[in-house]
């Protein structure tokens, strides 16, 4: 209940002590240096398996009798059905495609992506978690405090409770640092948001196992590591308030929502759920869906065990992408201010026709059959840059609850006037990391692959790399 006392309305503390966190780099906890003995401890721990099954083995799944939908019978959790796209807009630099079919997930309920801090010796600890999911290519990744769908901590699989929720739902949580919904992928996803939240702890907080406190600079040392801080852990450090919102820009705060509000309106997007038995150049097989070219992804079935989850054994669908991705930002300083080159994205399962991605969001492998000029824009500046200009290069894997296996190749690559312009085209806009800081305090402002991007910006501040 509110306390019906004025107070501040920004806590004006908080940036300062965030700011300490991410310059320290040695835990009350355990240092860095002993965090890959943490995560194998974590490992042998516990039993974690993944095959790998038709679709006809999955407990509790079925393909809808009308419709070919994959349903639980529990009508929770997702499904996935079928998604007619078309755009009618002014070119996007996409791609070459405008109109198109695919399988999607639909999951219409509101998860909660949660990590409590909490303060020791001063320094604001994370409490993060090292959870196994199914899709994540080593399977143990370091994730949020709480991570879990609606249907996960109301316990619809009839299993555990989910470990802290308490500190993240009900009127006895602790004070809020941030919360806001957002997006998930919306190449995969229809109109899928979760809840992400940074909870600072009141009282003292016990730790369980495969659970550990870091700080924020261990965290971002650990972002310049291949597949070890998962995706949710990455868009919910990304909507911390680091830094100072002040300073200037090639484009004023309402100049940039104009041109987002602009690239909104000047497309014509259309959606519509069709069955998925009915998509054309879709084929469905004993244990896949896939399209008939061989590229885009797949829809496969697994069964997994870990027995420190809620449920120890289970079985569900993922979606497995044909390739890597490459998420990149290129990046200019103007007036000696940092910028980077962010693209209006349109993509089939977002809400609001577009959100602000990375320059170049792509897979190669599924540009392999079509002409160079139709290849998303500035990707050849990233994929030709020198290791002189790449700033930052890491892979990290996508949402491992969902999907199988999907990696993309992180970059930071400074750019300069042939490579990307001042006056960049049509879908693309130069933007300060701290405008990308105040928008993701908003929701639907920032995709997930931007939001994996600002944080590896905020890690390349303090790295000692």
């Amino acid at each position: 209940m509110p306390s019906h006392v004025l107070q501040a309305r920004e806590i004006q503390s908080l940036s300062a002590r965030i700011a300490m966190s991410a310059a320290i780099t040695q835990g009350v906890q355990l240092g860095t240096e002993r965090f890959d003995d943490w995560l194998a401890e974590r490992r042998k721990a516990n039993t974690f398996r993944v095959d790998r099954i038709p679709f006809a083995e999955m407990d509790g799944w079925s393909f809808q009798e009308h419709t070919g939908n994959l349903v639980h019978h529990s009508g929770r959790f997702f499904t996935i059905e079928g998604l007619h796209f078309t755009e009618d807009g002014q070119p996007h630099g996409d791609g070459p495609y405008n109109d198109w079919y695919q399988p999607i997930m639909r999951q219409s309920e509101v998860g909660i992506l949660g990590i409590l801090v909490k303060e020791f010796d001063g320094v604001l600890h994370f409490l993060m978690q090292a959870k196994m999911e199914p899709g994540n290519p080593n399977l143990l990744q370091l994730s949020p405090t709480v991570q879990a769908t609606r249907s996960n901590y109301t316990k619809a699989h009839k299993g555990g409770d989910v470990k802290y929720i308490e500190y993240f739902v009900g009127p006895n949580r602790g004070r809020i640092v941030a919360d806001v919904r957002q997006s998930e992928h919306g190449s995969w996803f229809f109109r899928k948001s979760n809840r992400n939240m940074v909870v600072e702890a009141v009282g003292d907080v016990p730790l369980l196992d495969d659970f550990c406190w870091l700080t924020l600079g261990q965290i971002n040392e650990l972002l310049h590591r291949d597949n070890v801080v998962n995706m949710d852990s990455r868009t919910v450090l990304s909507c911390l308030p680091v830094g100072d919102a002040s300073g200037d820009a090639l484009l004023s705060d309402t100049e940039l929502l104009s041109w987002i509000t602009g690239e909104r309106t000047r497309h014509c997007v259309r959606t519509e759920r069709v069955p998925l038995d009915l998509l054309p150049d879709w084929k469905r097989h004993d244990s896949v869906i896939e399209h008939e070219t061989g590229s885009y992804f797949n829809v496969v079935a697994v069964s997994a065990q870990a027995e420190n989850r809620e449920v120890a054994g289970w079985t569900q669908p993922l979606f497995e992408p044909v390739g890597s991705g490459i998420i990149a930002f290129l990046t200019r300083d103007f007036g000696g201010i940092p910028h980077v080159l962010v693209h209006a994205r349109i993509e089939p399962g977002l809400l609001d026709t577009i959100e602000l991605g990375p320059t170049v969001q792509y897979t190669p492998h599924n540009y392999a059959h079509v002409h160079e000029k139709e290849h998303p824009l500035f990707a050849d500046s990233v994929l030709r840059a020198g290791a002189d200009r790449i700033r930052y290069d890491v892979v990290h894997a996508e949402e491992g609850g969902r999907f199988l296996n999907a990696e993309s190749r992180c970059l930071v690559v400074e750019a300069d006037e042939a490579d990307a312009p001042l006056d960049p085209p049509p879908g693309y806009a130069w933007v300060t990391p701290a405008q990308l800081t105040s928008l993701v305090q908003h929701s639907h402002y920032l995709n997930v692959q931007a939001r994996t991007m600002l944080a590896c910006l905020n890690a390349m501040k303090t790295s000692t790399r």
